[in-house]
């Protein structure tokens, strides 16, 4: 009994099967954003391969089977996938292939059974070997590149805190957490690959690579935005004013932003129809102001949804306005809340690990270098809407 025309027959449906199991996995969250395509990936070509080594006819394909394994574990690295999720998926890939070629299998003798499941088993375990191997350098290179980051950005805050000493003590503290966690999961990860070099070693040192990872960006995100705090209080910011769309900025913002919304089951309404059709402004700095306003009230809501209007105001001016369904800012902190590394009191402990207490206050600088104005209205556990006048056009740049 010859297997492999079997599988190549059933190799839509094995896919199919596979895909659905992946996406209805619950501790599969990194595939529910990708699209069908992009989570079937090279998995048809690697079917293809075991179908070549289960034939009697042709030659084994293990060549095929190792190029699209170390495609797939970077690709993987790339989608924001764990360790966990890729040995997930590859058990359940496991499961269709068997579960769906189990009629044909029962047909074979027991010589035949047994070698088409040895085979299909070594041609998987081979793919798994080296997609992890392809997982683990593609986290590396991200780890090296996210280093070389940090090093470059590292001595444009040397040189900016040499021009001024404000804040520096705030700072230092923000940054001793993720960097004393870099450092430690780093050496840690280290010694453990000197020690042994053991394939069931892999998962838990690509575990601390995340973390690595995870608190670097944390690390340069907060770096980038005391920089840009510095920059403004140096003056050293440069408008580069242009004819702008706004409703295409905010569209392509909420696009953006979608998916954190969509983690947290928030809905994000649009109401930009009476917006002026061509503003003359930075449109970098715009979208920026856009994008920490949607993405702070996004992290302090936890249920309802954001709203963004804009719309065209009497005397040469727009407004945008910004509004939630959160937590709310207390009466006593809205005067401080545009202040640099304040954190209000009711911030639930879920916002901690992307916030770095900036965000706010960049906003307001980045207003009033656009010659606009920003007004709070709040309330505890209600929500809190944010308004920002701009003039039509930025002047004497």
């Amino acid at each position: 009994m010859d297997f492999s025309s079997a599988l190549v027959d059933k190799i839509d449906i094995i896919i199919e099967n596979w895909i659905v199991a992946v996406r209805s996995d619950e501790q599969m969250e990194s595939a529910k954003e990708l699209t069908y395509s992009a989570v079937r990936d090279g998995v048809p070509i690697v079917l293809q391969a075991i179908a070549t080594m289960l034939s009697n006819s042709q030659d084994s394909d293990v060549r095929t089977l190792v190029q699209n394994s170390l495609e797939h574990g970077t690709l993987r690295a790339k989608q924001g996938f764990d360790a966990e999720e890729i040995a997930r998926e590859y058990r359940l890939l496991r499961w269709a292939i068997f579960s769906t070629l189990e009629a044909d299998l029962l047909t074979g003798t027991a010589v035949e059974i047994n070698r088409a499941y040895r085979l299909i088993d070594t041609a998987l375990d081979e793919v798994i070997a080296r997609c992890f191997k392809s997982y683990t350098q593609e986290r590396l290179r991200e780890v090296e590149e996210l280093q070389n980051q940090l090093r470059f950005t590292n001595q444009e805050l040397i040189r900016l805190l040499r021009a001024s000493q404000d804040n520096i003590s705030l700072l230092a503290h923000e940054l001793k957490t993720p960097l004393t966690s870099i450092i430690g999961y780093s050496d840690l990860f280290l010694r453990q690959q000197q020690q042994q070099n053991q394939q069931s070693n892999l998962i838990p040192n690509l575990e601390h690579i995340e973390k690595v990872l995870r608190n670097g960006r944390q690390l340069l995100r907060l770096i980038n935005d005391a920089l840009e705090i510095s920059r403004y209080e140096a003056g050293t910011i440069k408008l580069q004013p242009s004819i702008s769309n706004v409703q295409s900025l905010i569209n392509s913002v909420v696009e953006m932003v979608e998916p954190l919304a969509r983690a947290k089951e928030l809905k994000i309404v649009v109401d930009c129809d009476r917006a002026p059709e061509q503003v003359f402004t930075d449109y970098l700095r715009l979208q920026q102001i856009v994008t920490n306003l949607i993405g702070n009230a996004i992290r302090y809501t936890e249920s309802g949804m954001i709203t963004v209007q804009c719309q065209l105001l009497p005397g040469n001016e727009w407004s945008l306005i910004v509004a939630d369904t959160g937590i709310g800012i207390a009466p006593e902190d809205q005067s401080r809340i545009f202040q640099p590394y304040f954190q209000a009191a009711n911030r639930p402990q879920s916002s901690l690990a992307d916030s770095t207490g900036l965000g706010l206050a960049i906003v307001t600088r980045l207003v009033k270098l656009l010659q606009g104005k920003i007004d709070l209205i709040s309330k505890l556990r209600v929500g809190s809407s944010f308004t920002v006048i701009f003039p039509l056009e930025v002047r004497g740049i």
